[in-house]
């Protein structure tokens, strides 16, 4: 058993400040972490998750948030009075972090072997020889492949889940007491998400170090925390074992997040949501079998929309002035049909060639070889200018909303430029009232109209990015990870919006995504992709069920489960 608390945290709340007006964002919390053990911290965005943990750090932002009651004792010394010289030595050395966003955190401009080293030539008495050593040695540790390759590359030439490994060698480089994981996994494939789970477990067990785990996932925290604690609105609103708050949850909002998760078992007509939850509205309607063959009967007695006849796209690269150039073939001799009405799922790890096939369907990016029929018409063949009128029909919704919405303009204009492009609507009174009935469409305000990107949350950037690209009343729309970055409940409710909107206006959806189980509830076809190749294609249900290729149950045996 956990007995001695290595962190305890009393009382503690946090206000930031914003035009002379204090806010309190942290209420009251108060929780332990002992040694030795894995504890789970989750909830939403907005919920006080990160803030919280930065205070134990001392990285809240200075001038706009302070402390206002409580404290945070750690070994017997209060966080909360010590000066910013003493936390130095502190960070690093007892209480380290792995950041979300390992690519914002690593220094793009030094080597990943020097970042590590750097670290332990400040905190240790290494040498610098010893330290390289070292660094070689935490690389393995973490199962970074090639280790002196990746001790030379700059962050740029290694992928997302090595990068996460490099940033998790630089955490635990001195060795410390806790280790804090802030969301670590939440943009990696499910297969690396896996593998660094499981990493981490493995080195908390070897190195006895306590882990805060820190996630909007519930699922996922099952796989790896002994104890949990929920939070919302600033609030611890539960917290005990992960076995007994999984089971037998009791806060609604903590029912809400496990059940806003698509289940692997059952396909209900729509997602809970938290608000459904609170308000007692669930829906426990679901899909049945039956239900699901009739609407494919339909839809496969029709000819397809889209068919996509051994593709091809290579990219050559040289790695010297008189090398011959490498080629490399991102995707290689894929074939598939694609039926109106239709939600066709394309899962695979990334770099399995999904976007890259996405581009040139928009033709973003020509393939090399092969046929894109489109409505009978090859798509490659056309003209820019027959290719222009095509655009309004086949239209994307990226995966982050904010970096495709132009911060300068407000969102009300975004989404009447293209239909001013494409000439859908008389004029611009004509096309503003089109676009406020879109808003209201996707369950945004009409009073949205005028805000910039920057003022709305993450769930409801997607919602605009929809809008944006329904308003052009496309044929066939591309989803690329689009529900990816969300919290569970706001994935809920994209999804369940993505699946109106196809009832009513007969959309065709490819969907992309890394995540499994989204991909199987949306899917009424689905398309596996590994290294360029179709690997699967099937009935979503069917290849869930009974996967044929090894690629394909790595990939669902990776998804969290839960208990």
């Amino acid at each position: 058993m956990h007995k001695e608390n290595l962190l305890h945290i009393e009382g503690l709340s946090i206000s930031f400040f914003s035009d002379g007006n204090e806010k309190e964002i942290i209420h009251n919390i108060s929780y332990q972490l002992h040694t030795n053990e894995i504890l789970g911290i989750v909830g939403e965005s907005g919920s006080g998750k990160s803030v919280s943990t930065l205070a134990i750090l001392g990285l809240l932002p200075k001038p706009i948030s302070k402390i206002t009651k409580g404290g945070i004792q750690f070994n017997e010394l209060d966080l909360t009075k010590i000066t910013s010289k003493a936390f130095k030595t502190i960070r690093g050395n007892d209480i380290a972090m792995i950041f979300q966003e390992p690519m914002s955190s690593l220094n793009p401009s030094m080597t990943c072997g020097k970042q590590v080293q750097e670290i332990l030539l400040q905190h240790t008495i290494l040498s610098k020889k010893g330290s390289k050593t070292e660094t070689l040695s935490l690389f393995e540790k973490v199962k970074l492949p090639l280790p002196e390759r990746v001790f030379d590359a700059y962050p740029h030439e290694i992928s997302g889940g090595q990068k996460q490994r490099v940033m998790i060698a630089m955490a635990i480089a001195c060795k410390p007491k806790i280790l804090i994981a802030d969301e670590p996994t939440t943009a990696l494939d499910v297969t690396v998400q896996k593998e660094i789970i499981q990493l981490l477990k493995q080195l908390q067990s070897e190195e006895s170090m306590s882990v805060i785990f820190i996630s909007h996932d519930l699922a996922l925290i099952s796989e790896i925390a002994d104890r949990v604690l929920v939070m919302y609105k600033g609030e611890i609103v539960e917290q005990g074992p992960v076995s007994k708050v999984f089971k037998s949850p009791k806060h609604l909002y903590t029912q809400a997040l496990i059940h806003s998760r698509p289940a692997l078992d059952v396909r209900l007509q729509q997602l809970p949501t938290i608000s459904d939850f609170i308000n007692d509205t669930t829906n426990d309607a679901i899909i049945t079998t039956t239900m699901r063959q009739k609407r494919h009967h339909d839809l496969y007695s029709k000819p397809p929309l889209l068919e996509v006849k051994n593709l091809e796209k290579e990219y050559f690269s040289k790695t010297g002035w008189f090398s011959k150039p490498n080629s490399f073939k991102a995707v290689n001799d894929v074939s598939f049909k694609l039926y109106e009405g239709e939600t066709l799922g394309l899962v695979g790890e990334s770099g399995c060639g999904k976007s890259t096939l996405a581009n040139a369907i928009l033709q973003l990016d020509k393939a090399t070889a092969g046929q894109i029929l489109y409505k009978g018409k090859d798509l490659i063949q056309l003209s820019k200018n027959e290719m222009r009128h095509l655009r309004k029909d086949i239209q994307i919704i990226f995966q982050d909303p904010y970096a495709s919405l132009n911060p300068r303009i407000p969102v009300g204009k975004s989404i009447i430029e293209p239909m001013k492009v494409h000439g859908i609507g008389t004029n611009n009174i004509d096309r503003k009232e089109k676009a406020l009935h879109i808003l209201e469409r996707v369950g945004l305000d009409k009073s949205y109209f005028n805000r910039y990107p920057h003022e709305f949350s993450g769930g409801q950037r997607q919602r605009i990015g929809i809008a944006r690209a329904i308003s052009l009343e496309p044929k066939l729309i591309i989803c690329d990870e689009s529900v990816s970055a969300l919290d569970i409940s706001v994935q809920a409710q994209v999804l369940n919006l993505l699946n109106e909107l196809k009832e009513k206006f007969n959309f065709t959806y490819i969907f992309i995504s890394h995540d499994l189980a989204v991909v199987k509830y949306m899917s009424d076809q689905l398309v596996v992709m590994n290294k360029g190749k179709i690997e699967e294609m099937d009935d979503a249900d069917i290849i869930y069920n009974t996967p044929k290729k090894a690629y394909t149950k790595k990939l669902i045996h990776a998804i969290p489960k839960g208990l």
